[in-house]
């Protein structure tokens, strides 16, 4: 399941450090425009999984994880051919689509074989090894592209997936069994819907997801901008970038060690207001909005991000604890919601981050405070025991 989600990662973290060269390859004028590389393929990680998802609790999860690989070469493809910007845009729209359906059907998986705390111990152990791949994604994509060119990066991303798929169709059993599969009618997503609204604690977690990755979405999208061009340390970037997933893989690591102890939900509040009152305190010191000595800043987001290691997978599966019976369509209503709401807080909030990186705190502050206001309000709504 990790090595399914991974294949998302290296295809957004192996192009980092190849943005400004594709822009300049492909006729841009303006740096941020480059951002779009990145956060157009969480546009269609969004709406394809409205489609893989319904589909994989009618025909089975196997099936439907090879179709989106299909798709995902063929946009590869579009990619690596096209001289057009806005061409590349619709490849990488394409890709996002195609690999929507490994990332949500590996979720939709691990609800079929488990649920409560435990299943946030597996998505813990799942994320934390997901976490590894932007550890090593720039570092390959740099090497890639001082050795070869930006295209040879798309190249790998194909042979990569390849080699999952076939790992994929040779050891993992089908999980949702014929008998357990909900018959395809043109109104199933409809009653999926209907049935996902019905669960306070699922609609309420698909925000808090959609308010985080946002925010870390903006970071992203932005990284390659703040330490190559506001900090001028291109040839360091992928250190930096590598070091900082490490913090989220730690954070994610000791989830797994404690969650089935301590519980999803209270690790996930206390790590929530943790990410709001780290990120304030950095628009506090530094309001002026001149950036600080690079040591400060990658301390701080180090610890922006060992918050959200413990918030990421928790968030996930407290949002799927009500929604075995609908997993597939529940993981893709999740998905969809969260990363439809995360595409435009990013692009909104990455196109001030032009010469000062007080925007992307100034972001995490206001939607690590709406996540803790969402937290509190299902909590008053919740018996202390459960709790």
């Amino acid at each position: 399941m990790a090595s399914l989600m991974s294949i998302v990662a290296l295809s957004i973290d192996a192009l980092l450090p190849a943005l400004s060269e594709i822009g300049n390859s492909l006729g841009t004028t303006n740096a941020n425009d480059n951002q779009l590389l990145i956060t157009m393929i969480f546009l269609g990680l969004g709406f394809g999984q409205l489609v893989f998802g319904p589909l994989s609790d009618s025909f089975g999860r196997k099936p439907i994880v090879y179709i989106g690989f299909i798709v995902f070469v063929i946009a590869s493809i579009i990619c690596v051919t096209t001289k057009s910007f806005e061409m590349m845009i619709i490849g990488r729209i394409l890709q996002g689509i195609g690999l929507s359906s490994p990332r949500t059907l590996s979720i939709a998986i691990v609800r079929d074989s488990y649920s409560g705390d435990y299943m946030a111990k597996i998505l813990s152990i799942v994320v934390m090894v997901f976490i590894l791949v932007p550890v090593i994604a720039p570092t390959l994509g740099q090497f890639l592209l001082n050795f070869y060119n930006w295209e040879s990066i798309f190249y790998v991303n194909l042979i990569y997936g390849v080699l999952i798929m076939l790992w994929f169709w040779k050891r993992q059993p089908e999980t949702l069994q014929k008998e357990k599969r909900i018959k395809f009618t043109s109104h199933q997503f409809i009653d999926g819907v209907k049935e996902f609204v019905k669960y306070k604690d699922a609609i309420g977690f698909t925000f808090v997801s959609g308010f985080i990755t946002g925010s870390f979405m903006v970071y992203l999208s932005t990284s390659q901008q703040i330490f190559q061009e506001q900090y001028n340390l291109a040839d360091m970037f992928p250190y930096i970038f590598a070091s900082l997933a490490i913090s989220i893989g730690l954070a994610t690591y000791l989830n797994s060690v404690f969650v089935v102890k301590y519980g999803m939900w209270r690790i996930s509040y206390l790590a929530t207001i943790a990410y709001a009152f780290i990120s304030i305190l950095y628009v506090i010191l530094f309001w002026t909005g001149e950036n600080p000595g690079i040591g400060i800043l990658i301390s701080f987001f180090a610890l922006q991000f060992f918050a959200v290691g413990f918030v990421f997978g928790n968030l996930r599966a407290l949002a799927m604890q009500p929604l075995g019976h609908i997993a597939g369509i529940g993981a893709a209503i999740n998905g969809f919601v969260s990363t439809v709401m995360a595409v435009p807080i990013a692009n909104y909030i990455g196109s001030f981050v032009t010469d000062s990186v007080l925007p992307l705190f100034i972001g995490f502050s206001v939607f690590g405070v709406l996540s803790l206001l969402t937290f509190i309000i299902l909590k008053r709504k919740k018996p202390l025991s459960n709790i």
